[in-house]
Parts: structure tokens; sequence; C-alpha cells
């Protein structure tokens, strides 16, 4: 059953109160097309050295894996262009880019289950963002409360993990 917490308007930080708006505010189009191979890259506000640490797929993104603050359990993974990941620095509100509807989303835009970003962290490899998130609501499309819930058979255990060492 999804978590049902109330809808917020600021949060609590060491520093004090930071005001978040309920509503995204007016901004750039939230859509756009991804570019394909031989395109120019498209331009975007990222930190020049923060882009420059980015290894991104062919597509243009990184992974964005999602963990619940405080928790630290695993929500969600999605994927961030340089644009997406500029956004999500910027305004405290998870955005990613949607390889299905090849658009910008910010996560409880539609559905009310947002997602209050404390840290993004870059990966050793600069492959991957770590995001964590106060998250409201639950985090998969489903209604689950995350989206690692189909666990796999495991039939190949070691009893003892010293072994392996």
């Amino acid at each position: 059953m999804p978590d049902a917490a109330p809808r917020r308007s600021g949060r609590t930080e060491q520093s004090g109160t930071v005001s978040v708006p309920d509503e995204p505010e007016a901004g750039p189009p939230t859509t756009a097309r991804r570019p394909t191979p031989g395109d120019p890259p498209r331009r975007s506000a990222l930190d020049p050295a923060v882009a420059a640490r980015l290894r991104r797929t062919a597509d243009g993104l990184v992974a964005a894996v999602v963990q619940r603050h405080g928790t630290g359990e695993v929500l969600m993974m999605a994927w961030m262009d340089d644009e997406a990941l500029h956004r999500t620095l910027t305004t405290g509100r998870a955005t990613y880019w949607s390889r299905s509807r090849q658009e910008y989303w910010v996560k409880g835009a539609t559905s009310g289950h947002h997602q209050y970003v404390r840290s993004v962290r870059l990966d050793c490899d600069g492959d991957a963002v770590l995001v964590t998130v106060e998250q409201v609501g639950a985090a998969c499309h489903t209604g689950a409360g995350n989206c690692f819930f189909d666990e796999l058979p495991v039939t190949g255990t070691i009893t003892d993990p010293q072994e392996d060492r």
C-alpha cells in the first residue's frame, strides 16, 4: 500500500526550513526531443565542471538511482540527461527524462507523489547518480512504495561468505 504522507510546503534541514513550492514554478517547456546520433549536443545550464564528469549512454543519459532519505531504501531507478540533472540540482524537485514519452517529468507533478531532493551524489565512474529524497506517496508508477517489489529466485547461494575472500 502506498505511503499516505501529507503534501508539504517546506522541509526541515540542519540549517532551518527550506521552502519547496507545492507545484513547479513556471519555467522552460517540459518536453523536448532526445538528440539522435549526429545531432549537435543540446545546450544545458548544468555546471560545465559537473557535465565534464558525466559518462553518458549513447543517448546522452545517466542512470539515477533514487533512495529514501533516512532509511536508505532504494525506491526507483530512472534516467537523467544534463538538463534533468540541472533542474534537479537547482529546483530541489527530482526531474527525469522519460525514454518512452521523450519528455522531462518532475516526479509528482501529475501523481502528487513528490520527491524532494536532499542530496545528489555522482558515482566513481560518473555513469550514475544517487538521488536521496524525501518521498511523499508511492515511488513506483504502479502505486507500490518502491519499484523493487518483484523478487527473483536466487538458487546459487554461498553458505560461508568468507569463502569468496
